[in-house]
């Protein structure tokens, strides 16, 4: 089937749902999927029966893993909704599908307190120059004043808000909106569309005076209007509607709606406003940088693997899209798309075909990554590269249950990174273990169930073991004499080094001072060698590291001495000698950068000393007002479970970057435990 167009061949808009965990999105897009006739009844997250979330890790943990992309139609104008993740563990498929979305929705609660909430959010719809709006949800079971909450959100706003309506309350529950631009009330009914109502008398002062300061924000950016007000002249409406969406659209306000995605309340005005006022796809492709007399061109926003093979989800922003189309990637090479789909939830249609505005999903382009524009011809979309992964902030080791499938599972986790870059995976070759790098512990849980379901691996996890090492603190001169008769050429090595501590950070260097041929210039290296091979596994079962080792004096047999024996010999020299230069045990310090809003600081402060760190100092976070940075020097030990606490401690939008600084000495009881887990282990 191919699949259809609108009118003057725009396309279907892009609206993306965005906003904190548990603010309701999910719910959100079932009424509006529900409201439209998409689909006939109303799912529920905690029955697990929604069109959204659809996979098995999102409804075992009721929460939004990966986007949900549904489309609609409301009064002839058609939509694709790609419902974001809430949880900051997932925020990189927001980010990466945010970029062609012609509006996004911010969903928030009606609560004032959970307010800091939206700042990142906002924040980043700002910096993409994204025109947006905020539902705030579930205003049924609001508690506080709606202008109070509405201070807090624009505290955290770097927009200014335009409140569209205020509530009618009914024995202190919320029942319905006056429309500030309609200047018409609307009575909630559950479930079915609300009815026109009078505004009531209580009501008709405070509507004067919030319709005012909505004319007012609106008039902050059209002269004409400013005019009419100081004059006294009542603005037409069909002035002010133009005004909501031409300032909309060019990023000046954001407009604030009021409903219950639970009762279907406001829904309908949400869409009415959508409608209205959400940008074209050609003045989205316009804000990437796209020309007007583009050839076909799109976005990858997301790699998806299935049972079929890779799927990449794109939005076609100039042209026409067709299957087994060619398409030019950024460095010239091509792809050929092998199937076109349509999305809703997790059902796949086959089309032919995919028009200007469309979101489909592409087989077999393998060499794509997410982020990624192609085009049919040879020109770039100057604003769509693709956007760095969040770095990452909690880490598991990882390990295939069964060692045959070590290598699949390799595999396996390229192909997860591949759908969520915000992943990595490492080798460390101090501990020798596989890290898995992400966003939180439930992001890293989600892969490994993943691992299971999509793949068949089994995988034990555990907490990465700290890359310790060990140092001396003496200098101490040691022989080491190897020699062994067997039978024809024995074996025989005899060294003398010096063994010296370095200051921290030197490493290792290793010289000689043999005169007289001692020891023969052939088999120096090989003193070396076995130096180097002691090194790795100190007395106290870790590397040495920050130490000197001279070759002062040896002896050798013209027949038994051979490479192997002078290795063997400076092995005897340093597992005799580093005992006796008083070993000492190092862990790793990292630098790390805490960003969080400024009503946290001192509470941060706290968290770094409680966990052995040195506080240098903090400092406003650039280009986030009320927001610091604090700097600081934390071992490595300590910083596993940190982002669990920062988050505890910012409702979840504090984070960090941290990168290795240098080693310290342990003693004491912290590095007796560390010891007796080593020796146990």
């Amino acid at each position: 089937m191919s699949t259809r167009h609108s009118e003057g061949g725009q396309g279907p808009r892009i609206v993306a749902l965005v906003g904190p965990y548990a603010s309701g999105k999910t719910l959100l897009l079932e009424s509006l999927l529900a409201a439209t006739g998409a689909i006939s009844r109303k799912g529920a997250v905690a029955q697990g029966n929604t069109l959204g979330d659809s996979s098995a890790e999102a409804r075992a943990h009721q929460m939004s893993v990966e986007p949900n992309v549904a489309s609609i139609e409301y009064l002839g104008d058609r939509f694709t909704i790609i419902d974001c993740p809430g949880s900051v563990e997932f925020q990189q498929e927001a980010l990466n599908a945010l970029p062609v979305v012609d509006m996004a929705v911010v969903v928030a609660e009606p609560d004032g307190a959970k307010a800091a909430m939206l700042q990142p959010i906002l924040k980043l719809l700002g910096d993409l120059s994204i025109p947006h709006l905020i539902f705030i949800n579930k205003l049924d079971k609001a508690q506080g004043r709606v202008r109070d909450l509405l201070t807090a959100l624009q505290a955290v706003s770097p927009k200014p808000l335009v409140l569209r309506q205020i509530p009618i309350w009914t024995d202190g529950a919320v029942t319905g909106v006056v429309d500030l631009a309609l200047e018409r009330g609307y009575h909630w009914q559950p479930h079915a569309e609300a009815s026109v109502t009078d505004i009531p008398g209580t009501l008709a002062e405070r509507e004067r005076e919030a319709r005012f300061q909505m004319l007012e924000r609106l008039a902050d950016f059209d002269d004409h209007l400013m005019e009419e007000l100081l004059s006294d002249v009542e603005p037409p409406r069909d002035e002010v509607f133009a005004d909501l969406t031409r300032e909309l659209r060019e990023g000046h306000i954001v407009p604030v709606l009021l409903g219950s995605a639970e009762g279907d309340n406001g829904v309908r005005r949400l869409l009415k406003a959508l409608r209205h006022e959400a940008p074209s796809v050609a003045e989205t492709a316009a804000r990437l940088g796209l020309a007007a007399d583009a050839p076909s061109a799109l976005h990858v926003f997301k790699t998806l693997y299935g049972t079929g093979g890779k799927l990449s989800l794109a939005r076609v922003l100039a042209g026409s899209i067709k299957d087994g189309a060619t398409l030019t990637r950024s460095d010239g090479s091509s792809v050929r798309v092998g199937g076109l789909f349509t999305l809703m939830g997790a059902k796949t249609s086959k089309i032919t075909e995919a028009g200007i505005g469309e979101i489909v999903a592409l087989g077999r382009l393998d060499p794509v990554e997410t982020g990624e524009a192609l085009t049919t011809e040879r020109v770039g979309l100057s604003k769509l590269a693709p956007r760095a992964a969040v770095p990452p902030v909690f880490g598991l080791a990882i390990l295939a249950k069964d060692r045959k499938d070590e290598v699949k599972l390799t595999g396996a986790i390229a192909k997860l990174r591949e759908e969520d870059p915000s992943l990595d995976l490492t080798h460390n070759p101090e501990t020798h273990e596989m890290v898995l790098l992400g966003q939180g512990e439930i992001h890293l849980r989600v892969a490994v169930e993943r691992l299971q379901s999509k793949y068949g691996l089994t995988v034990e996890t555990s907490v990465p073991r700290v890359p310790y090492q060990e140092t001396i603190r003496k200098t101490v001169t040691q022989r080491g004499r190897h020699k062994r008769q067997t039978g024809g050429h024995g074996q025989f090595g005899d060294v003398v080094v010096e063994i010296k501590p370095l200051p921290r950070g030197s490493g290792f260097v290793f010289s000689d001072r043999i005169t007289g041929g001692v020891v023969p210039k052939q088999w120096i290296p090989s003193v070396e060698k076995g130096v180097r091979d002691a090194l790795s596994h100190g007395p106290l079962g870790f590397p040495v590291v920050d130490l000197s080792v001279t070759l002062t004096d040896g002896s050798y047999h013209s027949v038994d001495s051979s490479d192997g024996a002078f290795q063997t010999a400076g092995r005897i020299a340093m597992s005799e000698g580093l005992p006796a230069a008083v070993p000492v045990l190092l862990e790793p310090i990292m630098a790390v950068s805490i960003h969080v809003p400024s009503d946290a600081t001192a509470r941060v402060n706290a968290m770094v000393s409680s966990r052995r760190g040195q506080i240098l100092g903090f400092d406003a976070r650039a280009e986030w007002p009320g927001w610091d940075t604090v700097s600081a020097h934390l071992p490595a030990a300590e910083l596993h479970d940190l982002i669990v606490d920062l988050r505890s401690a910012t409702q979840g939008t504090g984070t960090y970057v941290a990168h290795f600084d240098h080693m310290a000495e342990l003693t004491g009881k912290l590095a007796d435990h560390v010891l007796a887990t080593a020796r146990a282990a």
